[in-house]
């Protein structure tokens, strides 16, 4: 199933299935409340996880009845970010591509080199944690910070956790995922520059509101397969920009997940992002946004995340 957070005509969120073949989304809450059936664990995607396999399965009962009533055109419909407030969110960069791509480009723009990639990188994954209250959805205008003149995109697939676990083992670990959805890590290139050097990870150079977007909707594990055979694509003012397959991960989820999980709780509705797919975003090309831009990210079987930058 396709799960998305949607604003209803008088203002309310809920949570709907999306039918892409239909161009229909259907409100779960009213729809399982006209078929007189429980629905506390429609309110929220965060509900709805949290309901685990019981609440997926009321879902798909739902889904299948299709109650046209409280089903709307999905282009009339406001999406938000499928999880408007995650309980966590982590960013990682397992891309080799990226990497070797960025760093020809701070060499050019800072005339320093780059020291080698550490063995360390290949050995676990990396990531930070970003700020989960600064998320946005699909078609959202995304504020361009203004102490930064150099703004960028980035081509991301994120999982959603949807069974908590600790010291999961990796061959356990994509039972522990909900679903997948497309991440754009919106990215202050040149405060970044200033910041990397602390070695602190990233700071203002990624913490700035609207700066996080999730969306279009999440893709549940069963309609995915293996994510990490998917061909993803990023598309500025409608021109190709880059993009690649998920199969260049140098570090696949069960990996991310059995690495972080180590001594640490997962918790349902974290999201864990890959890093950005190679050539996923204008600092390996030495290409960046302009006001105005409209940026779209495709990811095979799930979609396309498409949002403006403005700046005010």
């Amino acid at each position: 199933m396709k799960l998305a957070t949607f604003v209803r005509d008088d203002g309310t969120r809920a949570v709907g299935v999306v039918d892409t073949r239909l161009g229909q989304i259907l409100d779960l809450a009213r729809s399982a409340a006209a078929l007189g059936l429980a629905r506390p664990a429609f309110e929220s995607m965060l509900d709805l996880i949290d309901g685990g396999d019981a609440a997926l399965d009321a879902a798909r009962v739902v889904a299948a009845r299709w109650p046209a009533a409280h089903a709307q055109p999905l282009a009339g419909v406001r999406l938000l970010s499928p999880l408007p407030e995650p309980r966590q969110m982590r960013d990682c960069l397992v891309f080799e591509a990226h990497l070797l791509n960025a760093m020809k480009t701070w060499e050019k723009r800072t005339g320093k080199p780059s020291a080698p990639v550490s063995p360390v990188w290949y050995q676990r994954p990396t990531w930070y944690k970003c700020n989960r209250m600064s998320v946005v959805g699909h078609e959202t205008d995304v504020r361009w910070p203004p102490f930064s003149e150099l703004m960028d995109y980035e081509l991301e697939l994120a999982c959603v956790i949807g069974r908590r676990g600790c010291d999961i083992a990796r061959d356990q670990a994509m039972s522990h995922i909900f679903g997948f959805t497309i991440f754009n890590d919106f990215s202050a290139r040149d405060v970044q520059m200033v910041e990397r050097p602390l070695g602190m990870g990233p700071m203002k150079g990624k913490d700035f509101d609207t700066g996080n977007v999730l969306g279009p909707w999440i893709v549940t594990t069963d309609e995915i397969g293996d994510p990490h055979t998917l061909a993803m694509e990023v598309r500025v003012n409608g021109e190709r920009r880059g993009g690649g397959n998920s199969s260049g991960m140098h570090h696949g989820f069960p990996d991310i997940l059995a690495f972080i999980s180590q001594s640490e709780t997962l918790y349902p509705g974290e999201v864990i992002a890959s890093g950005t797919v190679g050539t996923g975003c204008g600092l390996e090309i030495d290409r960046f946004l302009e006001p105005g831009d409209v940026v779209e990210l495709e990811i095979e079987r799930i979609g396309v995340l498409r949002n403006r930058i403005v700046r005010a």
